[in-house]
């Protein structure tokens, strides 16, 4: 009995001992940002990278993740959960997320986000191998293509471009939704004919896979895109963006957001914003597409209320009066 009783005072002590050790941890670690990006083959994860990287370092007592995920519709639910502080989202899904799309993935409005920044476009970029003979968007019936993971940003772009160009999936002679680098691994084994990947210029995967194989990119034409309409533009991916690229291909782009949601304090959003603007060389450095960020587009075809903090950093920089 005695022998028990020293265990469990033993046990007590320890319990305590535990305790007490977390305390400190939990005082420092104040700040917890999880940044919820995309596939790890994409853009959006090596920019996430970068950001948690200069919130960790920039932020005091701030503890920084970065989580990939299927890209803009789950980071978007995910946030209105509260699993994440900042979250890359193309700017349709954005869209739809405030006004609650349950035809793409949002049930209700998620009435919690708010924004934070535009930053750079993504290129609706159509990457065939040479020898599926697939050089325009009528081309595409009858063969494989892949989407991008369900209900993606990529996916709903995807049919969106096809609707605006007369198809659907039902014109193709079978549809994956996988991620880019799946799509890419299939496409390299013959058992894909093309990929839609909706992604900043110069995509990994897509550069992988032009060095691999011989491939086309499928251009959308000018009046596609004007079918599209808002938050669809006009881009163009230059000659030489991939290998074997050797003329400009017209597409449509449409803007990506950075997004918070309500329940981050003020400040922790105030110095999101500025250290992303402060620090931009170091975005760059992570993926090229991050040229593209600039303070003076910040603010361009915002979907949503800003964030608080945000809204602090424009009018302290001018942006807002």
């Amino acid at each position: 009995m005695t022998i028990i009783t020293r265990s469990l005072s033993g046990l007590r002590l320890v319990a305590v001992g535990a305790v007490l050790a977390v305390q400190p941890i939990a005082a420092q670690a104040e700040q917890f940002i999880n940044v919820l990006t995309g596939g790890t083959s994409g853009v959006y994860y090596p920019i996430g990278v970068a950001l948690s990287k200069i919130y960790g370092e920039g932020i005091a007592d701030a503890r920084t993740q970065v989580q990939s995920t299927k890209a803009s519709v789950e980071n978007l639910n995910l946030l209105q959960q509260g699993k994440g502080e900042l979250a890359l989202a193309l700017g349709d899904s954005v869209k739809f997320a405030w006004e609650g799309n349950a035809d793409v993935g949002f049930a209700a409005p998620l009435d919690k986000l708010r924004g934070i920044a535009a930053v750079y476009p993504n290129y609706i970029q159509i990457a065939a191998s040479a020898e599926s003979g697939i050089t325009t968007l009528a081309d595409l019936a009858g063969k494989s293509l892949s989407v991008g993971a369900p209900k993606s940003g990529t996916e709903l772009n995807a049919r969106a471009i096809l609707a605006a160009a007369g198809m659907g999936y039902d014109n193709l002679g079978k549809t994956e939704y996988l991620p880019f680098a799946e799509s890419v691994e299939l496409l390299k084994n013959r058992q894909l004919d093309a990929t839609l990947q909706s992604a900043g210029l110069g995509v990994a995967s897509i550069k992988d896979l032009a060095t691999s194989v011989k491939t086309t990119i499928v251009s959308v034409p000018a009046d596609v895109v004007e079918k599209l309409g808002a938050p669809y533009i006009a881009a163009t991916i230059p000659a030489g963006t991939y290998e074997g690229q050797t003329a400009d291909v017209p597409t449509a782009a449409v803007v990506n957001f950075l997004v918070t949601h309500e329940d981050v304090s003020e400040e922790t959003a105030y110095q999101m914003t500025k250290l992303m603007f402060e620090n931009l060389p170091e975005l760059v450095a992570a993926h090229n597409a991050a040229r593209a960020i600039s303070l003076e587009n910040a603010l361009n075809g915002m979907p949503l209320p800003l964030h608080p903090g945000a809204e602090r950093y424009y009018r302290e920089v001018g942006l807002l009066k």
